[in-house]
C-alpha cells in the first residue's frame, strides 16, 4: 500500500472536510503533534493505528456499534434521554470521532484525562427504562457493552470494507483495546474474539426491538454530515454498517432486505474504502500523532 496525495485544489477541501468530522463547535481544535515524544496509549505499530486512519470504516463501524448499543434498554434510554444526539447528531458525532482520535492517538496523559472526564459523565447519567428498571451509566455491564460493541463495529467495517482481518488480527485488536477500555471503566470489555463471541450470547436476552432504532438510522440518512451531494453516499454508509450487525440481531431488530446493500453498492463501498486507506490526510490525527514520535506522515501507508 502506498500513500495517495490528491492534486492541491482536491487535497485541501478533502482535509478540511475530514477535520469537520472531529471538530465539535465552540471548541479549539486538538493538535495531535504535541507535545513531542509524547505517547499514545497505544503504540505506533499497533493494529488500530492503522485502522482508526480510515474515515470510512470509522463513519460504518460507528453506526453499527450505535445500532448494538441501542438494542440494549437502558443504554438505549440513556442515550436518547440524557444526549443531544436527537436534537444535534452532528455535533454530538463529533465530540465521539474526537474522543474516538484521542484514543488511540492523543498524548497519553491528555486521553487519560479525557476519558477521566467521560468517566465523570457517565457517573451523572442515571434513570429508568420504560419498564421501570433502573440504570445507570457506569454501570459495568453496560460499559462493557458499550466498549464490546465499539471495538467489534471499527474492526469489523474495517474487514468487510477495506482490508479483510483474519481472527488473529482480531484477537489482536480486541487485545489492544485492553487498556483504554479499563481506562473508560469497563473492565470486562472483551480481549478476544472468544469474549466478544461470549459477550453476545451473554446480551442476547436483553436485546429488543425498538422504534428508536429506526429513529436514529433516519437520523443517520438526513443529517447533514456528508455535502448535499453526497447525501446518497450517506445512506449507503447506513446500510453498510447495518450489515456489519449479527443477523440474528438485525431480525430481532426488525431490520430486513430493505437495509441491506446491493452487491454493486458493496463494490463501490469496498472501493471507497481501499481509497480512503491510501489518501494521506496531512493534518489528519493519526499523521500529526506520527509527526509528535518523529515518524513519516506515510508510516501508516507502508506494506503490512
Amino acid at each position: 500500500m502506498k500513500a495517495l496525495i490528491l492534486p492541491a485544489p482536491l487535497q485541501r477541501p478533502v482535509e478540511r472536510f475530514a477535520r469537520g468530522f472531529i471538530q465539535p463547535p465552540g471548541r479549539p481544535p486538538v493538535d495531535f503533534s504535541a507535545p513531542v515524544g509524547a505517547p499514545a496509549l497505544l503504540p505506533p505499530d499497533s493494529l488500530s493505528w492503522r485502522i482508526f486512519k480510515n474515515p470510512l470504516a470509522l463513519a460504518v463501524g460507528g453506526i453499527a456499534a450505535v445500532i448494538l448499543e441501542l438494542a440494549e434498554p437502558s443504554v438505549r434510554t440513556g442515550v436518547w434521554e440524557h444526549t443531544s444526539f436527537r436534537r444535534a447528531p452532528v455535533a454530538r458525532l463529533q465530540s465521539t470521532g474526537l474522543a474516538a482520535m484521542m484514543t488511540v492517538y492523543g498524548p497519553r496523559e491528555l486521553s487519560e484525562n479525557m476519558i477521566a472526564r467521560v468517566g465523570r459523565l457517565h457517573a451523572q447519567v442515571k434513570g429508568t427504562t420504560p419498564d421501570g428498571t433502573p440504570y445507570r451509566a457506569d454501570d459495568p455491564v453496560l460499559l462493557d457493552w458499550v466498549q464490546a460493541t465499539a471495538s467489534f463495529g471499527f474492526m469489523e467495517a474495517y474487514s468487510a470494507y477495506v482490508h479483510p482481518l483474519d481472527d488473529a488480527m482480531r484477537d489482536r485488536l480486541y487485545s489492544e483495546s485492553r487498556e483504554s477500555s479499563r481506562l473508560y471503566g469497563a473492565v470486562g470489555a472483551p480481549t478476544s474474539l472468544a469474549d466478544m463471541q461470549a459477550i453476545f450470547e451473554t446480551m442476547a436476552p436483553r436485546l429488543e426491538a425498538s422504534p428508536i432504532v429506526f429513529e436514529f438510522l433516519e437520523i443517520m440518512q438526513r443529517a447533514p454530515i456528508l455535502p448535499r451531494i453526497g447525501r446518497y453516499g450517506q445512506r449507503l454508509l447506513v446500510k453498510a454498517a447495518v450489515e456489519l450487525v449479527p443477523p440474528w440481531v438485525r431480525e430481532r431488530l426488525g431490520l430486513g432486505d430493505e437495509w441491506r446493500l446491493r452487491p454493486w453498492q458493496r463494490a463501490v463501498l469496498k472501493l471507497g474504502g481501499r481509497v480512503a486507506d491510501r489518501l494521506l490526510l496531512r493534518d489528519s490525527p493519526a499523521v500529526q500523532a506520527c509527526h509528535r514520535l518523529g515518524l513519516p506522515a506515510d508510516h501508516l501507508y507502508r506494506p503490512w
